[in-house]
């Protein structure tokens, strides 16, 4: 049986998403869910890279079988949800866009679907990352909204995408300018077993999500040399501290600190630092020695490693301003990443 929820503004819209990695399959999962149940119109279209599984195109398998066999293993995904290996297509009739993909691709992505989207669709951003300069930071709502000319909201939240998948209870903090945007968002993302919360920092909501997986290497860093909880828990609160400072520094009265409290902030970082990919890589590092890149192609399956390009990226706001003394967890992270440094020198910031 459908559900319609009482006085849905969204019933008669269109979402499509354009990511296909674990996460945004995952998301695009529950928006489905939600468009056999009334909330959304029936047909969500996924834009997905194709490529080859065993010799199959994982677009036809994603359609034909309804799983996502490379990044979503074993989750059933439903049958109004069409992968699209047309993105124009997928965005051109689209009224709600959902952005859920490497930072990295977004300029091209951008590029090529700017002038095909409706004047009135609404975007959101799944996206963990930022892009830098040397003078300053632009977290992915910024960016689109530079590029597209319109607003754009984000979503982020202590979201392990397979536990999502499999419709383990989870939590998720949206932020957008407007109370429409925000219910229309609720809406779209909003499961029994996903719970939404909305704010207006929409940066504040994105800036933790950005810098967690620099956190989350040094959590692997201390799993990697054999330490418990005790240790591990330390790392968190130090790299809070700093990304709480950094986000204040970089971006001033347009962030909120109590934001840092909702899921996007703290739920987010502890879910990364004890079951993320950062986390599992650094690990490896640690015990193995071998380099980012064949970290990168032996556990990851063809997900990107974000932590250490962010821990990178930070670095070069830390060395342009020199503030070193003011961000030593994160200039160490960066040390240990580029083995300027060993691992065991991450608990010299604790003398």
């Amino acid at each position: 049986m459908k559900i319609y929820r009482k006085f849905s503004i969204t019933k008669n819209l269109k979402c499509s998403v354009i990511g296909s990695g674990n996460w945004g399959n995952t998301l695009a999962k529950m928006i489905s869910e939600n468009a056999q149940d009334g909330i959304l119109k029936e047909k969500v279209d996924m834009w997905v890279f194709d490529e080859q599984v065993n010799g199959e195109s994982l677009i036809n398998i994603i359609n034909e079988k309804h799983e996502n066999v490379k990044y979503l293993n074993g989750v059933t995904l439903p049958s109004n949800l069409v992968a699209q290996d047309n993105l124009k297509a997928c965005v051109k009739n689209a009224d709600l866009i959902v952005f859920c993909l490497p930072h990295q691709f977004l300029p091209n992505i951008c590029e090529e679907i700017k002038n095909l989207i409706k004047p009135n669709a609404r975007l959101i951003t799944g996206i963990k990352g930022m892009f830098v300069n040397p003078s300053g930071i632009e977290l992915p709502s910024q960016f689109l909204e530079k590029k597209m000319n319109r607003p754009v909201g984000a979503i982020s939240g202590a979201n392990i995408a397979i536990d999502v998948a499999n419709s383990e209870f989870a939590e998720a903090t949206i932020g957008a300018k407007t109370q429409d945007e925000r219910q229309i968002w609720k809406d779209v993302f909003q499961r029994p077993y996903f719970s939404i919360r909305s704010v207006t920092d929409i940066l504040g909501v994105e800036s933790c999500g950005a810098m967690k997986n620099i956190v989350a290497l040094g959590a692997g860093f201390t799993d990697g040399l054999n330490l418990g909880s005790n240790t591990k828990s330390a790392i968190i609160r130090k790299g809070m501290a700093e990304i709480i400072e950094f986000s204040n520094h970089v971006f001033g009265n347009c962030v909120n600190n109590s934001t840092f409290w909702e899921s996007c902030g703290i739920a987010d970082l502890v879910a990364t630092c004890f079951s993320g990919r950062n986390r599992k890589c650094a690990e490896h590092f640690v015990k193995t020695g071998k380099n980012w890149n064949e970290i990168e192609f032996e556990i990851l399956n063809g997900q990107k490693l974000q932590g250490v390009l962010t821990a990178f990226e930070v670095y070069e706001i830390i060395e342009y301003f020199k503030l070193q003394k003011f961000f030593p967890f994160f200039t160490r992270i960066k040390e240990i990443s580029l083995k300027e440094k060993a691992p065991h020198t991450i608990l010299d910031l604790f003398i």
